[in-house]
């Protein structure tokens, strides 16, 4: 066999697409190359360091161990979800706390602080009535899903409600006359709905 045979029966095999499917992707090649220029520049610090290694390695270790913790602290989804929080981080009052507070607030004329403490009234009133199971942490929109399943024929008015209080209590919009009065008629019709109704 002549050379040019065997290098062109080389070319050949080499052309099968099993090796190359078995060549590494893209990402794996970049990552190679990542840890490849890491280890290099961690030799390199190593070496310039007093005591190498024995003086990376922990100072290493704190710089990942405060990495951690800034990003444990700053976890904007845990801080977004207790906001958004029918509640919040306080402890909720009775319904009929709420109710008044809400009255206060309406009278004041601070309409954002009246719809949020009347859909307040709303929640807890359904949960002392048993229509909706506690749980902490409920939002208005999983209130008004776990109550419109209960309640079917106030599913609608129960998300619209949860659309107000959203908008005003974290989307920046005013809350209104007509919004903070939908909410009170609603508490009005759900206060009086028949256990027959929560049951269907």
């Amino acid at each position: 066999m002549t050379r040019e045979e065997g290098a062109r029966i080389a070319g050949e095999e080499l052309s099968d697409p099993a090796y190359g499917a078995a060549e590494p992707g893209l990402v794996q090649r970049a990552l190679s190359r990542f840890w490849e220029m890491l280890t290099e520049l961690a030799q390199g610090a190593a070496g310039d360091l007093p005591g190498g290694w024995w003086t990376l390695g922990p100072l290493l270790a704190v710089l990942v161990l405060a990495a951690v913790v800034l990003i444990v602290r700053a976890r904007p989804a845990r801080r977004a979800s207790s906001a958004a929080a029918l509640f919040g981080d306080r402890a909720p009052a009775t319904a009929a706390d709420h109710r008044a507070a809400a009255e206060r607030h309406a009278a004041a004329g601070d309409l954002s602080a009246a719809v949020r403490e009347r859909l307040r009234a709303i929640a807890l009133d359904l949960e002392e009535r048993a229509v909706v199971a506690p749980r902490p942490g409920r939002t208005a929109t999983e209130l008004a899903a776990d109550a419109g399943e209960a309640l079917p024929a106030h599913r609608a008015a129960l998300e619209e409600a949860a659309v107000v209080f959203n908008d005003s209590a974290y989307g920046d919009r005013p809350a209104t006359p007509e919004g903070y009065r939908a909410l009170r008629d609603l508490d009005e019709a759900l206060s009086a709905a028949r256990p027959q109704e929560a049951a269907r």
